[in-house]
């Protein structure tokens, strides 16, 4: 489960291959994955309905109640939804190394698998890099991402239980002036769960991940010349979907820049304050870049910070802001444009 009591009973990627595959080879990669991604850690993921898919119903408004009088009836009324489908995307590699060279170095299929970490590596930030930014209508061989669904201010066209009040919006500005184009990044607020965002995995799977060991095979360098050597194949599938989206926040116009001034510190916070009370409950998460991050860290140490400071979970000591855990996530920009 996720390393951070969040009330959520899902499973993440690293405990569903532990649970799917018996020899541990597909866990071992699982925890490769993760553990260059903490957000990998926290996303519940659960088997898709369809061979690349789920099929899901998106909730998209409240059911309205009705005060009942003695001797006079309730309408019935239902819940606003929609159906959707989410679809898993296919991520490849193969990572390839000199027969002769894994020979020198003694054991070779322990210095194969340092030799693939790289590879792996890869996988798991171009994987995070889709589940902030993938956007289908402009690579459709991706899953839809989370900035695209959070791309306006108004969110004009987008269902109105996006927004709660006039005050608390899903999407929230942090900057006092004009800010500079192309100099943004944001921070992320997330309540993960079964009802609320979770990811997906293709149905009959070992968690969307498999690893094949493809032997020996002749290698051809840049230049056309052939040599012997071993070659892995490396194939990860997932998805996401987002069934009820007042669970999302995105603080986004945070221009690092600024983010020395006291004052620009202190909208930051007032957003993220704004972020806990816009969700409808649960546990959320959030999820910053590494210069945001170090900011919010050296302001942890400075005296008088009490919403800021450290708890120690799963025996690791993590930043927190009023009692939530802050995460590094190296994907998120710090170059993003001017959300409007």
């Amino acid at each position: 489960m996720s390393n951070y009591p969040t009330g959520n009973e899902l499973p993440n990627l690293v405990n569903v291959t532990k649970r799917l595959d018996p020899d541990g080879s597909i866990a071992k990669i699982s925890e490769l994955l993760a553990a260059s991604n903490p957000i990998l850690d926290d996303i519940p993921i659960i088997e898709g309905n369809m061979p690349m898919g789920h099929l899901t119903t998106v909730r998209t408004g409240l059911p309205e109640p009705t005060w009942r009088r003695l001797n006079y009836g309730v309408y019935p009324t239902k819940s606003q939804t929609a159906q959707i489908t989410e679809s898993c995307a296919m991520l490849e590699a193969y990572a390839e190394v000199d027969k002769r060279l894994a020979e020198i170095n003694g054991n070779t299929a322990e210095w194969r698998a340092s030799e693939d970490k790289p590879h792996i590596e890869s996988m798991s930030q171009t994987m995070v890099d889709t589940l902030i930014y993938g956007d289908t209508a402009i690579y459709p061989d991706r899953f839809l991402g989370l900035a695209p669904r959070y791309d306006s201010l108004t969110l004009t066209g987008k269902p109105t239980a996006v927004t709660n009040s006039a005050y608390l919006n899903h999407v929230i500005s942090c900057s006092d002036g004009t800010p500079t184009a192309d100099k943004q990044t944001s921070v992320w607020y997330i309540v993960w769960g079964e009802e609320t965002v979770h990811g997906i995995y293709p149905k009959g799977s070992k968690a969307g991940l498999e690893a094949e060991d493809l032997g020996r095979v002749t290698l051809q360098d840049n230049d056309g010349g052939r040599f012997e050597g071993y070659r892995s194949h490396y194939k990860w599938e997932m998805g996401l979907v987002v069934r009820d989206w007042r669970y999302i926040v995105r603080i986004c116009n945070i221009e690092l820049a600024d983010m020395e001034v006291e004052a620009s510190q202190q909208l930051l916070y007032h957003a993220m304050i704004k972020a806990m009370h816009t969700t409808p409950g649960g546990n959320g998460i959030f999820y910053a870049s590494p210069g945001v991050l170090a900011m919010l860290d050296i302001a942890a140490v400075e005296k008088g910070n009490a919403a800021l400071g450290y708890s120690e979970i799963f025996g690791k000591p993590v930043l927190t802001f009023r009692g939530r855990p802050i995460r590094k996530v190296n994907a998120i920009l710090e170059t993003e444009a001017v959300i409007s």
